[in-house]
């Protein structure tokens, strides 16, 4: 299943200013092939109801990580009457997912899903990016911007397969993820409904901070962190970890030591080289091979969690930057993206070899609106359809 493309119409929801974009799917569309079209399950939701004989609300399908956070959120989701089946999606995340699993179950969990995502995630998001030479304002390669599509997609193929009529999500309602996963639903699924607590007044006005959710949950019965938290937020998947919020929002103070997971301080990293061939064939990577030892790998998945395991290695992928928000806010993220730098200048190089002056003049305007469309949540606007023909060397 994949995103159809469309237009945007403009709607308000939530906290009073705040504008969001609903999808208006086109499903004749003469830039939408016949496999990107709204599938038909989508057009019988809107006939669905509850089950007024046990006295459900219905059936929600919420984006649950495992935290703090989203487990209120799916108690809080029970205690207004809704059934809610918990998804997690495996994007290449440090996670003990059965642990996880247990978890939701024991709060009242209709069902826990949890899906692998990372190779589609590779394939169908990572690389075309790569073949964009995708970066927004300069500097930051899309992480989360890209993996919030292929979680969302995922959680509406469950949605079709359990019959739930809403999906839910965690995310906040300052930040950029909100959008992400939002016009991706509507995308695939117009008629969905969206269920988003942190832009609600009944739930942010109760949970006003992590005191009140630390509050609720031992209330609740929900287990919380044993060991204190750090004083930022992380957010991980295999092309990336980001870091933010709490003491970093501050831009005098410097990364503390010991934050970075996924690459080597570069004064420590190895003073042996690695020297890399990589192979692209249309702007993807097919294959790397070391050639200091004879390593590599020709599988999407495994090549980029290689060239994850030699980049982060030799401390490559570290940026710490302050970026521009959907909503207007400006934002300080951390970020290690270790193999993702190291294809974007090898597809690079590639391109100084193919492509002539002026069609790379061209190309850097489209990459960098390209970006900006993902970024902003916009992944499947049908104006990236006549991009996808001019990203490729």
């Amino acid at each position: 299943m994949h995103l159809p493309y469309s237009g945007l119409l403009p709607f308000s929801q939530g906290p009073p200013d705040f504008i969001f974009w609903n999808w208006l799917a086109k499903t004749d569309s003469a830039l939408s092939p016949p496999a990107l079209r709204v599938a038909p399950f989508c057009r019988e939701l809107s006939s669905s109801r509850a089950d007024t004989m046990s006295g459900s609300k219905g059936v929600v399908v919420l984006a649950y990580s495992g935290g703090l956070d989203t487990s209120c959120i799916l108690v809080w989701l029970k205690e207004q009457g809704y059934e809610v089946i918990a998804y997690m999606a495996d994007i290449g995340q440090e996670e003990n997912f059965e642990e996880a699993r247990i978890k939701a179950l024991s709060l009242g969990a209709k069902k826990v899903y949890i899906e692998d995502v990372r190779r589609e995630f590779v394939e169908e998001f990572i690389w075309p990016a790569v073949q964009a030479n995708a970066i927004y304002e300069d500097r930051y390669l899309l992480g989360t911007s890209l993996a919030r599509p292929c979680i969302a997609r995922k959680q509406i193929e469950i949605a079709q397969e359990a019959g739930a009529q809403y999906v839910s999500h965690g995310a906040t309602g300052k930040g950029n993820d909100q959008v992400r996963f939002e016009l991706t639903y509507y995308a695939l699924c117009p008629q969905i409904k969206v269920i988003a607590p942190w832009r609600m007044a009944e739930f942010y006005t109760r949970f006003q901070g992590r005191s009140d959710l630390m509050e609720y949950a031992k209330k609740h019965g929900i287990p919380v962190p044993v060991t204190p938290s750090n004083p930022w937020s992380m957010d991980e998947n295999i092309m990336h970890i980001s870091y933010e919020g709490g003491i970093l929002e501050d831009p005098k103070n410097q990364a503390p030591p010991g934050l970075y997971t996924k690459t080597s301080d570069p004064a420590m990293s190895p003073n042996t080289p690695d020297v890399l061939e990589i192979e692209f064939k249309k702007g993807v990577p097919i294959g790397v091979r070391n050639v200091m030892d004879g390593t590599g790998s020709h599988s999407a998945l495994e090549l980029f969690v290689y060239l994850n395991e030699i980049a982060g290695k030799h401390g490559v992928g570290r940026i710490d930057i302050v970026e521009n928000r959907f909503i207007g806010m400006k934002s300080r993220g951390i970020y290690e993206t270790p193999a993702g730098t190291l294809l974007r200048q090898a597809h690079l190089d590639v391109e100084a070899f193919t492509m002539d002056r002026e069609v790379r003049k061209i190309k850097q305007g489209l990459a960098g609106k390209f970006a900006e469309l993902v970024y902003n949540g916009r992944s499947r606007n049908a104006r990236l359809a006549t991009l996808e023909i001019s990203k490729r060397p």
